[in-house]
């Protein structure tokens, strides 16, 4: 039975009550049928239990996402990266090392050189003068260095010589100056025998006198006895100035004994000395030869500098050299950029550094080559970070302080560079990402 309610105007009807459906065939209604409120208590419940398995679900994969999370994390902590690192190299600087004028060139910009590769060549001609001057040079002072050798025995014989005149002079003057006190002992030998015959002879002009006055003897007589002891006495005077000039024979030998020995004395003390001065200016000699053999060789050096050569492999850049061009000393002509001498730095955060070391593995991805790998070592860690190291150093002391997570520059070599930079594709500057193993 139904009950309908009908608005005024028909538009609107509600039914209410409970319909009872039965089969067409007048059987009576399965078993199986739910009444009304069975499908209402089993909604619920089936809503209860979709949620608890959408739950479980949700946890699962909360949980390994966690497991992946800690996973990766843990991974994290046996490498260190970082993504400010570049190929770094020794960029070198081709300069001239003589003054001259550039008669060829034979490089291009980005030509690739290897070591020992003719640059340029300069104008030799003033150079090969030089090395003719530095040559005539080494010549001359050969000769002078061969007379001055030569000179060292002469000295030594003169100076033996000397010595040996001074030894034989002294012993000369001294046979002199015994031959002189001889001869003075003579001279006052003669002084004592005229005085002896001086005093007999006036004696006998003494008893003459009487006798002469007597007429004993002659007068004759008398006259000669006279003479005689006038030069008997003229005998004595000259006796006594022959002593007295024996004496000065005797110190003038004496005063050339002296001299000799002086000399002698002298020449004992120089003739080493001279002969030392002798074997110094040989030595000199031999020093000026070998200062003109340097001049010759700098010049022969100067002359082979003319010709410029790579010092390096590596790839022309920045070339500032034609021909005609005057170069003075030390003038740079070109940067040769190396392809095998490469590294890599890395700015590592001051935090990084706690687990890293020298020898360290490091796996290096190279961006420029699509993310190409290299295997490195570190092989050095910067001594002060990169701020300290700049022109222009932060000064904390002053101002406000902020504190800033600083970098250090970190080496890292290429273990095996050569096979696998064998395309030499690398380039100092490209962007590179190392990861440090920093734990095994």
């Amino acid at each position: 039975m139904a009950d309908q309610d009908l608005n005024t105007n028909g538009q609107t009807a509600q039914i209410s009550g409970t319909v009872k459906i039965e089969p067409a065939d007048g059987t009576a209604p399965s078993a199986q049928a739910a009444t009304p409120t069975d499908a209402a208590a089993a909604a619920p419940a089936e809503s209860t239990a979709k949620k608890a398995g959408r739950g479980f679900l949700i946890g699962v994969v909360v949980l390994l996402l966690l497991l992946v999370a800690g996973f990766f994390y843990w991974r994290s902590t046996f490498t260190e990266d970082t993504d400010d690192a570049q190929v770094d190299g020794d960029l070198y600087q081709v300069s001239s090392r003589v003054a001259g004028q550039v008669l060829k060139v034979y490089v291009e910009e980005n030509q690739v050189v290897h070591a020992g590769d003719p640059i340029a060549d300069m104008d030799p001609k003033d150079l090969q003068v030089a090395l003719a001057q530095a040559e005539a040079s080494l010549a001359s002072t050969r000769a002078d260095a061969l007379q001055a050798n030569a000179n060292v025995p002469i000295t030594s014989v003169n100076v033996r010589t000397s010595l040996s005149t001074s030894g034989s002079d002294v012993l000369g003057q001294q046979a002199s100056v015994l031959q002189s006190q001889q001869q003075e002992q003579a001279a006052e030998y003669r002084v004592a025998q005229s005085t002896a015959n001086a005093v007999k002879a006036q004696s006998d002009v003494d008893r003459y006198t009487p006798l002469v006055q007597k007429d004993v003897i002659s007068k004759q007589q008398y006259d000669a006895a006279v003479a005689t002891a006038v030069a008997a006495a003229a005998a004595v005077d000259e006796a006594k100035r022959n002593v007295s000039a024996q004496r000065e024979l005797v110190r003038v030998a004496q005063q050339r004994v002296a001299q000799s020995r002086d000399a002698e004395q002298q020449n004992r003390q120089n003739g080493p000395a001279q002969v030392a001065v002798q074997q110094a200016r040989a030595s000199a000699a031999a020093a000026d030869v070998q200062q003109a053999q340097a001049k010759v060789d700098q010049a022969r050096l100067n002359l082979s500098y003319g010709k410029i050569l790579a010092p390096i492999s590596g790839i022309v850049d920045k070339k500032n050299v034609a021909v005609g061009a005057n170069l003075s000393v030390g003038q740079d002509l070109l940067t040769i950029v190396p392809l095998d001498n490469l590294w890599v730095t890395a700015n590592f955060k001051e935090t990084q550094l706690k687990g890293m070391k020298q020898n360290q593995k490091v796996e290096l991805k190279v961006d420029a080559l699509g993310g190409r790998k290299f295997e490195g070592v570190i092989t050095q860690i910067g001594g002060a970070t990169g701020s300290r190291l700049s022109l222009f150093p932060a000064e904390n002391a002053t101002g406000n302080y902020v504190k800033v997570v600083q970098r250090i520059p970190v080496r890292i070599d290429f273990t095996n560079l050569n096979q696998e930079n064998s395309d030499h594709r690398l380039r100092p500057g490209m962007s590179v990402e190392p990861d440090v193993r920093v734990k095994q």
